[in-house]
């Protein structure tokens, strides 16, 4: 006697040598120098970004500090694979990277109505440091921070 025939399962796949073969794992990134190298990219262009915004509108905004952040590191695990260097060296350069902006947003705001922004910003870059240290209060280092851990997040979180 012969075995039943169970009913089709509706799976195309199922049974018999209907199974296509597994595809090849993805290749892993493990490229230091790469991963640096974008992160580096992504902090001076967040920096830039950051710095328009903020003179644009006067003031500093700390969603966008967690964006810079997290912008750098992430791109800096997803070009750069899981090496435990790159969440640190993205939170240093997210670091630099708001400070930059906040240089960037201080000199957009001088010169909106009168002299040049890359006269002052490279003519006179001591002139504005000065001034970023005179005028910098407990929420300034607050956005440095917040752009460190969601850069070091960013880059634990693209390389999971």
């Amino acid at each position: 006697m012969s075995q039943p025939v169970p009913p089709p399962s509706g799976n195309p796949f199922a049974g018999g040598d209907q199974f296509a073969p597994a595809p090849p794992p993805a290749p892993v990134r493990n490229n230091v120098g790469l991963g640096l190298l974008v992160a580096f990219v992504a902090a001076l262009v967040a920096a830039g970004a950051y710095g328009a915004i903020g003179g644009a509108i006067e003031k500093e905004i700390g969603y966008a500090a967690v964006g810079v952040g997290f912008l750098i590191g992430y791109a800096a695990a997803k070009a750069g694979g899981r090496n435990p260097v790159l969440p640190v060296v993205s939170a240093v350069l997210a670091i630099g990277a708001v400070y930059l902006g906040q240089l960037i947003a201080a000199a957009v705001y001088v010169t909106k109505d009168s002299s040049s922004f890359t006269e002052l910003f490279f003519q006179h870059f001591g002139l504005l440091t000065e001034a970023w240290k005179a005028g910098a209060d407990g929420m300034t280092y607050v956005f440095l921070g917040i752009a460190a851990i969601t850069a070091f997040a960013g880059a634990k979180k693209a390389d999971a």
